[in-house]
């Protein structure tokens, strides 16, 4: 039984849809139940309900032979793992947000400009390619209060429709990545089990058409 670790919350219902489209079926009554730990009808795979940010490393850990969660997560972690697949939905943005007057851009501020995120490394690597010396606000709740509240000047989040932002009076200043689901495989079970590996990489790909390997 191959083992994948999928991502609660945002991912989840669209993850398991694309599974159901390639014959993977997860019964009504476990969906239902409060199970963390679940099985397809035909007992190939389990599969590990967990927090986004905890599917990279039961992959590469091997607790899970592969897994699903958004390019976000990796871009933060950058886990030791293969990512072959971009699935291609839960698409969105990774942007940098702010008051429209937000003097983001100036490198000449008197002091460090604060941003508040759920994603501490992707921002301190964006703004030291810009020579930009930043205070990093760590926040794992609505980061678009931050700002609203004179927490941070701006901040670093994922955005779908923008809708959130428009409501606070915030705006889009800089797209930092374009983000989706991505399966990711850990690299021992990719050479150790590559037939396997393959043959669930090609029933997930979008209209069947394998993505770039290893």
């Amino acid at each position: 039984m191959t083992t994948l670790a999928l991502a609660k919350g945002r991912l989840q219902d669209a993850t398991l849809a694309r599974l159901a489209q390639a014959g993977i079926v997860v019964s009504p009554e476990q969906l239902e139940s409060r199970r963390l730990v679940l099985t397809d009808a035909a007992g190939e795979y389990r599969f590990l309900l967990v927090k986004p940010g905890d599917v990279p490393i039961y992959v590469e850990h091997g607790v899970a032979q592969a897994g699903v969660c958004g390019r976000d997560v990796l871009l933060e972690t950058e886990p030791d793992v293969y990512e072959p697949l971009d699935l291609g939905f839960g698409v969105c943005r990774l942007v940098v947000a702010g008051y429209p007057n937000a003097d983001w851009r100036q490198t000449n501020r008197l002091s460090k400009m604060r941003v508040a995120t759920k994603y501490p490394n992707v921002t301190q690597r964006h703004f030291q390619t810009r020579a930009t010396p930043v205070e990093i606000i760590p926040l794992t709740g609505s980061v678009e209060l931050a700002p609203v509240l004179g927490l941070a000047d701006c901040i670093v989040d994922i955005v779908e429709t923008g809708q959130t932002l428009a409501e606070n009076g915030l705006v889009m200043l800089e797209e930092i990545a374009t983000v989706s689901a991505r399966c990711i495989v850990n690299r021992a079970a990719f050479h150790l089990d590559r037939a396997r590996i393959t043959q669930l990489l090609k029933r997930l790909a979008p209209s069947n058409d394998q993505g770039d390997g290893p």
